[in-house]
């Protein structure tokens, strides 16, 4: 009971603290945004992707950006089109729908395929993968069951064992086999690209399942993984479910509510990846912003939300750890479980 009690202070106060960095946050961010610091601004150009890869102040790797317009293809370095200057009839937006976006000389968008900070994120991470992957077959080709596997290649044959196994077998059942390596392929391209988000420094930094359109072509994989894979008697308890007929003739309620079902559960995915991701981020940023706020609130003032804010960004940073490995594991473990109910129809 005491413990309890304990707890549920500790709680309290870190609700008053939180609350307190909020209300500093509120009151000061305009007054520091007429001094040139937009907190709002600030944060979510560190979430959005961009033409360069901004390492610390004055250390930039800029990208290739390559469009398509009526003049053809042009291929150029971000570097050309920095502190608003105009190549080839090419510059970014500062405002307005394509804000922070080339558009032409009309405020148009050119067809862009650019590789952008997270484009390059997504090579690293995939180039990364294969490299793990390549390495552990390697090992496995030299050393055989000659050699009990240790140190990273064990641990990962424990990742692979607990995929394959306590997720693809226990969800799925019979004929699991050939989903198991979608599966692990998605755990760990998210559990890798979580965990590069965490790193304030390159190769980390850039916000990738912090990116709707990644999760989005995640949630698509599992979509088709779901639907295009699965019995003919999937497709039956869609159309034609197994309820009483005034459910389904002549109005028919069932079907529409599981066809609409189909969508949902890549939405869901979707919506719940990035969200995550992205509300983490989010919330480390703006703790550490509380330090450049208050910077000319006083010493004491200053001082205080600095040790407050360096203490919550650790807590929030150890938060995201977890997180990271917790996402990876459901947006599996949920595909695991609609792909096993597509095949028990």
């Amino acid at each position: 009971m005491s413990q309890s009690m304990h707890w549920m202070n500790h709680k309290d106060m870190i609700k008053k603290l939180l609350i307190y960095i909020i209300c500093v946050l509120g009151f000061a961010a305009p007054m520091r945004a007429e001094e040139g610091l937009d907190v709002s601004k600030l944060i979510f150009e560190h979430l959005g992707d961009s033409y360069e890869w901004h390492i610390v102040e004055g250390a930039v790797i800029p990208l290739p950006c390559i469009l398509i317009g009526e003049q053809g293809v042009d291929v150029f370095m971000s570097t050309k089109l920095e502190h608003g200057a105009t190549y080839q009839g090419y510059h970014i937006a500062e405002e307005g729908d394509y804000e922070g976006k080339i558009v032409n000389a009309a405020g148009e968008r050119p067809f862009d395929i650019s590789i952008t900070k997270n484009v390059l994120e997504l090579f690293i991470v995939c180039t990364l993968l294969c490299s793990v992957v390549l390495g552990l077959a390697r090992w496995y080709r030299k050393n055989g069951s000659k050699k009990a596997p240790g140190g990273f290649v064990g641990m990962m044959e424990a990742v692979i064992d607990f995929i394959d196994k306590d997720v693809a077998k226990e969800s799925i059942g019979h004929g699991y086999e050939r989903f198991s390596p979608y599966l692990m392929t998605v755990f760990l391209f998210i559990l890798t690209s979580n965990l590069l988000g965490l790193l304030p420094v390159f190769p980390g930094g850039a916000n990738l399942t912090g990116n709707i359109a990644v999760t989005l072509t995640c949630a698509v994989s599992a979509f088709i993984a779901i639907n295009f894979f699965a019995p003919k008697g999937y497709y039956k308890s869609i159309f034609w479910p197994d309820v009483p007929i005034f459910l389904k003739a002549p109005l028919p309620i069932m079907p529409t509510i599981e066809f609409i079902g189909v969508f949902t559960k890549p939405f869901s995915l979707t919506v719940r990846l990035f969200a995550n991701i992205m509300a983490g981020h989010i919330i480390i940023l703006a703790l550490t912003s509380v330090v450049f706020v208050t910077a000319k609130m006083g010493t004491a003032m200053c001082a205080s939300m600095t040790a407050v804010s360096v203490l919550f960004c650790i807590f929030m940073n150890c938060l995201e750890l977890l997180v990271a490995f917790i996402q990876a594991y459901v947006f599996t473990i949920l595909t695991a479980n609609f792909i096993g109910l597509a095949h028990d129809e």
